[in-house]
């Protein structure tokens, strides 16, 4: 169970974005993002808040910096913190999302070498990943990119 509060807000501000409320969610995305210190913060609350920030751009050149900046945090990020706040995946568990929203990124700005090198960086990591819920939506994200790029 996740027990970091900031975590636990980023959550309700990805569920305002996906009951429709995508304005409301930038918003506390923004807030959350100034609280924490942006890219000076907390490198596991910045890589979730990047992560989810980046879904609610209306500006693929925007959800392509979100996505970067979730990136670069996801290398400072231990095993050790997340174990801590509780999130239920390794660090290694977070990259396949990750380079999957990336070449999802390059894919809408017709950059096919990058999409089909970020999709490859997925593919590379996805053992990471159970046999779960969330490793069942990141395949199948990954398949169904993998297809839009043939």
């Amino acid at each position: 169970m996740i027990t970091d509060l900031t975590i636990i807000r980023i959550g309700q501000a990805v569920q305002l974005s996906h009951s429709g409320e995508r304005e409301a969610a930038r918003r506390q995305f923004a807030e959350i993002w100034d609280e924490i210190g942006g890219e000076q913060g907390d490198p596991l609350q910045g890589c979730m808040l990047a992560h989810a920030r980046a879904d609610v751009q209306d500006d693929v050149h925007e959800e392509l910096i979100w996505d970067q900046r979730a990136l670069a945090a996801v290398g400072l990020i231990t095993d050790a913190r997340v174990v801590q706040v509780g999130v239920p995946v390794p660090v290694a568990g977070l990259y396949p999302s990750l380079h999957l929203n990336l070449s999802e990124c390059y894919r809408k700005l017709g950059d096919l070498d990058r999409a089909r090198d970020h999709l490859q960086r997925a593919r590379e990591t996805i053992g990471a990943l159970g046999d779960d819920e969330y490793g069942r939506l990141i395949r199948k994200g990954l398949e169904q990119l993998a297809e839009r790029l043939r």
